[in-house]
């Protein structure tokens, strides 16, 4: 089971007292601050629930699964997500 969007905006709504626009709202500027942050090569760390950064990735040979054939990927960036401690902690109990 997940939870989208909505019934994440609902939640936060219920356990902040916030209406569903302002939990809404808060999500979204949430958002664009990850984004921006990892776009400009900053890490997002909230301690002890996860931490965000952007990675390099170098350039490799890959195999086309279909033809067999070798096809180069060129380097890029990545995400990685850290769970922290407490995030941890509720996922093995």
């Amino acid at each position: 089971m997940s939870l989208n969007k909505s019934e994440l905006v609902s939640a936060i709504a219920e356990k902040s007292e916030l209406t569903k626009a302002q939990a809404e709202d808060a999500l979204n500027a949430f958002q664009e601050v990850l984004i921006e942050s990892l776009g400009k090569g900053e890490a997002v760390k909230l301690t002890g629930l996860l931490s965000v950064e952007r990675v390099e990735r170098a350039a490799r040979t890959g195999r086309n699964p279909r033809t067999g054939e070798e096809i180069a990927i060129p380097a890029g960036f990545g995400v990685k997500l850290s769970a922290g401690s407490l995030l941890k902690k509720a996922v093995s109990a």
